[in-house]
């Protein structure tokens, strides 16, 4: 199952570590993924004349190894196969 943008998925590591959320941006050549409420940081922004600057949250990309893909439904288990 390929990860896809408005996919829930859980933080296996780092700061966010067993927190849910929702993908909001994919870099497939980066191989990363940007995760809505996750893996915040401080972006500091200059002031200019159509913007105000400041000290701006926003989120940062995860690496797409560090996700798994949380099944909306309980009920659909993954049958393995027998060999």
């Amino acid at each position: 199952m390929t990860i896809k943008k408005g996919n829930k998925v859980k933080v296996l590591v780092g700061k966010d570590k067993n927190k849910e959320g929702e993908i909001i941006e994919i870099d497939r050549s980066k191989f990363r993924a940007k995760v809505k409420g996750l893996n915040i940081i401080k972006k500091h922004v200059k002031t200019t004349k159509e913007k105000k600057g400041g000290i701006f949250d926003k989120e940062n990309f995860i690496n797409l190894s560090n996700l798994m893909i949380v099944n909306a439904d309980k009920n659909q288990k993954k049958e393995k196969s027998k060999k």
